[in-house]
């Protein structure tokens, strides 16, 4: 699939980012100064520039804000259900395992409801680009406080402040088993570019966390002001320190964010445990599937 821009008609300009955009499909939804644009923006500029065929990315989301992504981008993309994208994007990754497969999805939807998805994921190394959107709240259905709201955040459920201890998502993919752990702000968008890059030519677990304003919804509540604001936030509080332990990454109400590459490590993929286990115990009798897929080729 060619993803180069037709050669324009007329004068009007093209966007570099549409030719990975389904343009037909815009405007889309995102409230002014949401983040989850700029994310979209920096994995495309990284698909450009790492020369991935396109023809072998797939996205895969869930519900919710960020879950729109896989609706935007023009690759193929699969919109599941809720909390479900780790799931579907592991199947889509067992049958067809020369892809490179992309979950796009927010705090709420990976680590709320699909929590327990996430956790077996990065426990077995499946070979998956976790791009995970952190605005803090869930953002498309109300309000509602996620596993990432910060202690004494306000939201549409705990309009005191919350009381739950949020989770630290590094220290979370770290402790399970994820070979590749970053975090960055949606402000650093040439290190946020550079880590997809980087991410695109590992394989494994790959998990990116990536801070996002969500002015409509977590500004608004707890008064911060507009998504400028946040933005103006993240750089003055962000803390960029590569290698750092991933138990320091708690991210405490409008205190610093620590950011950087934490995690880069080696380890056997799922498919290679099996792949290595079957042929000890099974020898020549065992038959891995062909790269390009089983009985999903044409010719089966």
């Amino acid at each position: 699939m060619s993803i180069l821009p037709e050669v324009a008609l007329t004068d009007e300009p093209v966007h570099p980012i549409s030719p990975f955009i389904r343009m037909d499909r815009m405007p889309h939804i995102w409230c002014p100064t949401c983040g989850i644009g700029t994310v979209v923006k920096c994995y495309a500029s990284a698909l450009e520039k790492t020369g991935v065929d396109l023809d072998k990315v797939s996205v895969v989301s869930g519900i919710g804000c960020t879950g729109r992504v896989a609706g935007y981008v023009k690759l193929d993309s699969f919109h599941s259900t809720h909390g479900r994208a780790l799931p579907f994007a592991t199947g889509l990754k067992l049958a067809r395992p020369e892809l490179m497969v992309t979950v796009f999805s927010g705090d709420g939807d990976l680590m709320g409801i699909g929590g327990n998805h996430f956790i077996h994921a990065a426990r077995r190394n499946m070979d998956l680009l976790v791009v995970l959107v952190n605005n803090f709240i869930y953002g498309m259905t109300g309000g509602q406080n996620a596993p990432t709201t910060p202690l004494t955040a306000h939201s549409s459920t705990m309009p005191f402040g919350s009381y739950e201890r949020p989770f630290n998502l590094p220290h979370l993919a770290a402790s399970c088993g994820a070979t590749y752990v970053a975090r960055w702000t949606c402000l650093h968008v040439r290190q946020l570019t550079s880590a997809f890059a980087e991410a695109i030519g590992r394989k494994g677990f790959r998990f990116i966390e990536v801070i996002a304003p969500c002015s409509t919804l977590y500004a608004r509540l707890n008064k911060l002001g507009s998504g400028l604001d946040l933005m103006r936030f993240y750089h003055d509080s962000a803390e960029v320190r590569h290698g750092a332990d991933t138990r320091e990454a708690d991210i405490d109400y409008q205190q610093r964010i620590l950011c950087g590459k934490f995690v880069d490590e080696e380890r056997p993929t799922y498919l290679e445990m099996m792949h290595s286990h079957f042929r000890s115990v099974l020898g020549e009798k065992y038959v891995p599937m062909p790269p390009e897929g089983g009985w999903i080729r044409g010719e089966d």
